[in-house]
């Protein structure tokens, strides 16, 4: 049986909060460049008043992109990064995605645990690959995953 996520509230990220999101993903060796475009959603992960987190999506028609999930390097290891993508899950459902889909270069157990399966690059629906994240040259050597919602 998989443990309870710890109880988190999602709160909208300000402009001005991004560089937090940014200087946060820097420290984990995430990147961090794209972080300032627009048309990507990013929220701030709280427990009990305490900043665990951050998390976001990219909506492209029924397809969402799972983009900058950290959990603050103090917290990690307790189950907020299970609840904050179980939340930005949520939130691409009610956005309308039918899929959710994701790039990673080293959380791949962490992902097949929560349920997304590995892809084949020919599986990338057209409307992502051509995101700069898909087109990015870190993603070249990245693990491509997806759940059905």
């Amino acid at each position: 049986m998989t443990p309870a996520s710890p109880p988190l509230l999602a709160f909208p990220l300000a402009e001005w909060e991004r560089e937090g999101l940014s200087a946060a993903l820097a420290k984990a060796g995430l990147a961090a460049g794209d972080v300032p475009q627009a048309g990507a959603l990013f929220w701030r992960f709280e427990s009990e008043d305490v900043p665990v987190g951050f998390g976001g999506l990219e909506m492209h028609g029924d397809q969402a992109l799972l983009r900058a999930v950290v959990t603050l390097p103090p917290l990690r290891r307790r189950g907020f990064g299970r609840g904050i993508v179980i939340s930005l899950e949520r939130q691409a459902l009610a956005l309308g995605a039918r899929a959710i889909w994701l790039l990673t270069s080293d959380a791949a157990g962490f992902a097949l645990k929560l349920g997304y399966a590995p892809r084949q690059r020919t599986e990338i629906p057209a409307a992502l690959r051509d995101t700069p994240l898909f087109a990015s040259p870190s993603a070249a050597n990245a693990q491509v995953m997806s759940k059905p919602l």
